[in-house]
């Protein structure tokens, strides 16, 4: 589209360089005298008063106010998409034709596809004219997928059904022609819709070689998680007779997957048993200090009948207790329960902090 012309001298031009523009200063040959004699002249005077102009009018307030930056809202009517989908339908005026795999002709607009990509742009160009009409092929991908993407470019139009049955060929198309309004919806509905574990090496792959690094680490952890099932399809074998690499990578993925697994389950059973012992410490405390039910020190009324204690290991520590308290062996390593109680006492009195104060036997 043409645009309008600008006069350079009005964008280029400084505020100093348009004042000399408009008068003829000469800087360094004025006299003083003259200079005095035109101080001199009477500003009333009506020659003085009829050849000078008015000045300009003073900005108004409203143009010293910040400028506020407008949001850019975009709407298109369906009237218009319509009407880019009937152009694509009726193929009026098409100078372009594109040979899909079948053979199949898809009349275009090489202006058309020349504003929407680049690429496209350049396969037009370059392509042979017969009879006023540019012939260009876009083989490897079916036919339907061709003419869901040629439709898209002019109407942005697409069907949800169509573009899950060619999901993976059309996210090829705008990838390769640069369309990435399109390569975002392929993304997004292979994401949500057509990733499968049967699938899942073929996807990885494409995603590679497609630049959609979402896409690839969504495979990645389905490959990782579902390990078993995938290392048995027939993208697998495919893969790992064409990309042995890219198999060591996922075995990889796998071992270190399995060894993060095993690690967690590791610290969570060291937690768990971190937590029996403070639970077990607590109740120690607790039954020497206040004493519990139907156990406690010497100079606490116990009853029998009080509602039952808060701590969870209370009532097993109870039982231990009054193990400990009658057995005839009580020697390390000779009785079990015993050797539990002994280990308690021991780790009491390596963390008490008021050892003088402590209730707990043995403390220090």
């Amino acid at each position: 589209m043409a645009q309008g012309g600008v006069d350079s001298s009005w964008s280029t031009a400084l505020p100093g360089a348009s004042f000399n523009v408009c008068f003829d200063l000469r800087m360094g040959e004025d006299k003083t005298s003259d200079v005095a004699h035109a101080l001199e002249v009477s500003t009333s005077s009506p020659c003085h008063n009829d050849n000078i102009p008015k000045p300009p009018p003073l900005p108004v307030a409203a143009c010293s106010k910040p400028k506020v930056k407008l949001l850019s809202f975009s709407y298109v009517p369906k009237e218009t998409m319509e009407t880019w989908d009937k152009l694509f339908m009726e193929g009026y005026g098409a100078d372009v034709h594109i040979l899909t795999e079948d053979n199949t002709i898809i009349p275009a607009h090489s202006s058309v596809l020349g504003v929407a990509s680049t690429v496209m742009r350049n396969y037009v160009t370059q392509a042979k004219v017969k009879d006023g009409i540019r012939y260009i092929k876009i083989l490897g991908v079916p036919s339907s997928a061709t003419g869901i993407f040629i439709r898209f470019i002019y109407s942005s139009c697409y069907d949800q059904d169509e573009m899950k049955n060619y999901g993976l060929h059309l996210l090829v198309l705008s990838h390769s022609f640069s369309i990435l309004s399109l390569k975002r919806i392929c993304i997004n509905v292979i994401e949500q819709s057509c990733l499968t574990t049967e699938n899942a090496i073929d996807v990885l792959l494409l995603a590679r070689q497609c630049d959609a690094p979402r896409l690839s680490l969504i495979c990645l952890h389905m490959i990782v998680k579902d390990f078993k099932k995938i290392s048995s399809t027939e993208g697998w074998k495919v893969m790992r007779k064409s990309n042995p690499a890219l198999e060591q990578e996922l075995l990889e993925w796998v071992v270190e997957r399995d060894s993060k697994k095993q690690e967690l389950i590791k610290k969570m059973e060291e937690k768990k048993i971190y937590l029996q012992l403070h639970e077990a410490m607590e109740a120690l405390l607790h039954i020497c200090k206040d004493g519990c039910r139907t156990i406690g020190p010497r100079d606490k009324l116990l009853k029998g009948s009080q509602i039952a204690c808060g701590f969870p290991a209370c009532k097993g520590l109870e039982t231990l207790v009054r193990h400990f308290s009658v057995c005839k062996i009580r020697v390390p390593g000779g009785c079990t329960h015993c050797k539990r109680m002994w280990q308690l006492l021991e780790l009491h009195s390596c963390i008490c902090n008021e050892p003088d104060y402590c209730k707990v036997p043995l403390c220090r």
